[in-house]
């Protein structure tokens, strides 16, 4: 009656992995054999570790992240350009801690998405907040923000991510307002957040892009100060694995 209460009070107070960790004590007469403090440390490290396991999945939920990367699986030896000392050093997630931004560039099928999606990933195995966007859809969102009333709410949104990553910058052309509000993000994230942006073209592109020489200016002197670039190159890693999948279904049939 009395464990019954205790794990009650457990549930009560939000402290799941206690209440799970002293039942699964209560199923192994080894740990009786413990003392007091060793029981009790073994409920509080369990905790922990529940709560820290929870957060990172809630992370990784509100990331939105369009592929399921990791770090851990990064392909170096694909022919594309991609120099393993330099992005390796990404993966403490160092720069977000000083502010800096990522800029991804090359031509389709080369991995920047994935590379991006890994690097948020691992940003939320580290508590840190981050959220994926495809660059024309969160324009298009802020079209609706204009017209609805919410523009101020989403800009203070994206301004609390740790990580923001904007996939495919540079594939639709850029209205008036699109420029402002590109500029007004990159504005309330400098030297403050971090902000990743993947592209097929080039850095140097991207002023004409822009259109607007003086908005231009504005974004790209935010977005180049103390950034780290990567410029890939090679054949599409979809085809790549299309040729392999192709060449096992040949060999097992």
């Amino acid at each position: 009656m009395l464990l019954q209460q205790t794990l009650n009070h457990l549930q009560h107070l939000k402290l799941i992995g206690m209440a799970d960790a002293l039942r699964e004590q209560q199923k192994q007469p080894a740990t009786q054999a413990l003392s007091f403090e060793e029981r009790l440390g073994l409920l509080v490290d369990y905790e922990v570790t529940d709560r820290r396991n929870r957060r990172v999945g809630n992370l990784l939920r509100q990331a939105k992240l369009r592929q399921q990367a990791c770090c851990e699986d990064i392909d170096y030896q694909h022919p594309r350009k991609l120099i393993k000392s330099k992005f390796a050093s990404l993966i403490t997630c160092n720069f977000i801690q000083h502010h800096q931004n990522v800029l991804i560039t090359g031509p389709t099928g080369c991995g920047k998405s994935w590379l991006a999606c890994a690097l948020g990933n691992q940003a939320c195995r580290q508590g840190l907040r981050a959220r994926y966007w495809r660059a024309s859809r969160l324009l298009e969102e802020f079209r609706i923000a204009h017209a609805d009333g919410s523009y101020t709410s989403l800009l203070c949104h994206l301004a609390k991510i740790d990580l923001l990553i904007l996939d495919d910058f540079g594939l639709e052309t850029l209205q008036p307002t699109d420029r402002n509000d590109l500029l007004e993000i990159i504005e309330d994230r400098h030297n403050l957040k971090s902000t990743l942006i993947t592209s097929q073209l080039g850095i140097k592109h991207w002023h004409g892009h822009i259109g607007e020489p003086t908005i231009a200016d504005a974004i790209l002197d935010r977005l180049l100060h103390h950034s780290h670039k990567f410029e890939l190159d090679g054949d599409s890693m979809r085809k790549e694995e299309k040729k392999e999948e192709k060449e096992e279904k040949v060999a097992l049939s």
